[in-house]
């Protein structure tokens, strides 16, 4: 009879761990991708909608840093004319231009965001 070693033991289990991990990180990965096609094609098929809207609050989220490159994501919170609130991710741009309180135009499909026009109050 042998007896197992705790080195045989972890050539053993090693590989499947990594294995684990792998298919876990691989899983992620698919999981992102089919989400992000399934926000696509919503909007692609949710009606443009062009409606009176206020610029209520904006906010920043801030993703990686340290040892990768930090991005910025930039949102905006509207208020439609119906008392609903919206939040739009919108580029560094408009994320600028845009000032709470604001009063417009906002365009959008779904949950992508097409565009606001400002109207002098």
């Amino acid at each position: 009879m042998m007896v197992e070693t705790q080195g045989d033991f972890l050539f053993s289990i090693g590989p499947i761990f990594i294995g684990a991990v792998f298919i876990l990180v691989f899983g992620v990965i698919i999981f992102t991708i089919i989400q992000g096609i399934g926000t696509w094609s919503k909007n692609n098929q949710s009606p443009r909608v062009n409606t009176n809207a206020k610029v209520v609050t904006k906010r920043t989220s801030v993703r990686g840093g340290g040892e990768t490159r930090a991005r910025s994501i930039y949102f905006v919170t509207f208020e439609l004319d119906s008392g609903d609130r919206l939040e739009l991710q919108v580029d560094g741009q408009e994320y600028g231009q845009l000032v709470e309180g604001d009063h417009g135009d906002l365009n959008f499909q779904g949950t992508r965001y097409l565009g606001f026009t400002r109207r002098a109050n």
